[in-house]
């Protein structure tokens, strides 16, 4: 089956910042992607921190040293 580059699909060359929505370049110039900030970075960061943002799951009981 030949290769035709003119139908193939685009690479994607930028997402959404996870924080504000403004067009991030997937690019290794883009020094804070996903993020377009440092400033959305550190406010996501900042989200994980103060628990806004988790991972659902079981709680876990605290390891009270006990080998059993």
């Amino acid at each position: 089956m030949p290769n035709h580059p003119e139908t193939a699909t685009p690479a994607i060359t930028a997402l959404p910042c996870p924080h504000c929505g403004k067009a991030v370049p997937w690019t290794a110039e883009s020094r804070f992607r996903p993020f377009c900030s440092e400033r959305c970075k550190l406010i996501d960061l900042g989200a994980w921190a103060s628990e806004s943002h988790r991972i659902p799951g079981d709680n876990l009981q605290p390891d009270n040293g006990d080998n059993d």
